[in-house]
């Protein structure tokens, strides 16, 4: 079954928050296990799977980057391996000068200063990856869901610099 139907909503990128987690609610409440506790164990069975599944829609659709990846998939798009190489080289030269920006961060005199300026920057590309790939998504067309699908690649890796950046600043602001 499409998540986007599930809750009642367009198949679109853009989705309105309230309105989805409103229908997770309501769908939950309809298939909770404790409604079925006079049920045959089959009856109740079904009603655990279908409240995991409606969690798990919920889950993907509430995450921008797994509902981009969702609505790829269920368009039929390749989506490609995280691990292979990107063809884009350019792409590849700014993921090493990220990398190296992170690991200057704990060396900078001002260190709330280097971690607040990576952050920025780190968001600052982040958004704008983001918002051309709700573009791409937008257009639907084979050609635009295969740039949809890279810059969701990239979109993950910046997120994981990111999740780098968080990690790297509960270190160094433990002591």
């Amino acid at each position: 079954m499409n998540y986007f139907q599930l809750f009642g909503l367009e198949t679109k990128f853009a989705v309105d928050n309230s309105q989805l987690t409103q229908a997770y609610q309501k769908l939950q409440k309809s298939v909770h296990p404790d409604r079925f506790a006079h049920g045959s164990s089959q009856e109740q069975a079904l009603a655990v799977q279908k409240s995991a599944m409606i969690n798990d829609a919920f889950q993907i659709l509430k995450n921008p980057i797994k509902r981009a990846e969702y609505m790829l998939v269920e368009r039929g798009a390749n989506l490609p391996n995280e691990q292979a190489s990107f063809k884009d080289n350019s792409f590849l030269m700014r993921q090493m000068e990220l990398r190296e920006m992170l690991a200057e961060v704990k060396f900078a005199d001002d260190i709330d200063g280097a971690v607040f300026e990576a952050n920025q920057v780190l968001e600052v590309e982040f958004d704008a990856l983001y918002k051309n790939m709700q573009i791409q998504l937008a257009q639907n067309t084979p050609e635009s869901d295969e740039l949809a699908s890279e810059l969701l690649r990239k979109l993950k890796f910046y997120k994981k610099l990111h999740l780098e950046l968080d990690r790297l600043e509960d270190l160094l602001f433990e002591g």
